[in-house]
């Protein structure tokens, strides 16, 4: 994974483009513009480990470019739960609940990432609330989405949830 800069990305990363992406719709150019600025753009090759298990979750990553497949753990079991592509984000759970990484992500092609940190989050509060709770709903939907597909895959195994 290298960190590069906004002008050396060798894809289209304009705000017009970018509200192709589930989590960046609606959101206005300005806005777009500030976390594209003060975020960490990441180029990453296939193969690379973006996140490990239960490394700190003190930022999320939205994918400009490529696909990512995410394998949840729990204690020593691991599977893929889910693959991420372009407009949807990852990691923003462990961020928002304060608690380390659940799992491990990591790169099914060449991809491009923007790393937006907690610090950066509350700055884009601040200097963009309106923003914020379009950019909040983009991302509780794609969370709602994901629990969905979850949810339909343990009826679909027949997985037997115990109750305490």
């Amino acid at each position: 994974m290298k960190t590069v800069l906004k002008k050396q990305v060798k894809y289209d990363i304009s705000p017009k483009h970018l509200k192709e992406g589930s989590i960046f719709g609606a959101l206005s150019d300005g806005a777009i513009q500030f976390l594209l600025e003060n975020g960490v753009l990441h180029n990453v090759s296939e193969g690379d480990e973006i996140f490990a298990y239960g490394s700190k979750g003190n930022s999320f990553h939205a994918v400009l470019h490529g696909k990512l497949d995410f394998y949840k753990q729990h204690g020593e079991k691991k599977t893929r739960t889910r693959t991420i592509t372009f407009g949807e984000a990852i990691g923003f759970v462990s961020m928002i609940a304060l608690h380390e990484r659940v799992g491990s992500l990591y790169a099914l092609e060449d991809c491009l990432l923007l790393e937006i940190s907690s610090q950066l989050f509350s700055d884009f509060h601040d200097q963009y609330p309106f923003d914020f709770g379009i950019l909040l709903m983009n991302l509780s939907r794609d969370m709602a989405r994901t629990i969905r597909v979850l949810s339909n895959a343990l009826v679909e195994n027949d997985v037997v949830v115990k109750r305490n």
